[in-house]
């Protein structure tokens, strides 16, 4: 995450030096390395109140919690690849792409996490 903030903040600097460059095109791959990086470290977060998917559901069963930072690890891994290949899309639809991958992504996991609680609530 510093590195991430370290990498805008050079952008920033950058920009204000009088350099031109589209920074939604620059800011592109290193979102797509974020999200890379959460999906590695997602897998292996300790049920908490502080990270991870904390939805009512996670909190309250740890094989709900594991089930759904197992698939949150897979589609953030996915996401970030995506978002890393994101160059190659025209910069101007940038905001959209992350908005519908990224709310998408969370309505999934909010989704999957309820619906393993009521089948574990079920058996």
């Amino acid at each position: 995450m510093m590195l991430f903030l370290f990498y805008v903040f050079i952008l920033i600097i950058s920009a204000n030096f009088g350099y031109k460059f589209n920074i939604t095109t620059m800011l592109m791959p290193a979102i797509g390395i974020l999200f890379l990086y959460i999906g590695f470290i997602m897998k292996k977060v300790k049920r908490t109140w502080f990270i991870g998917i904390r939805t009512p559901w996670t909190l309250s069963n740890n094989e709900v919690w594991k089930k759904t930072h197992r698939l949150g690890a897979l589609l953030f891994k996915i996401t970030g690849i995506i978002f890393f290949f994101g160059i190659f899309f025209s910069p101007k639809y940038f905001l959209w792409f992350i908005i519908i991958l990224v709310f998408g992504l969370i309505v999934w996991l909010i989704l999957y996490s309820y619906l393993k609680y009521e089948k574990l609530k079920n058996k």
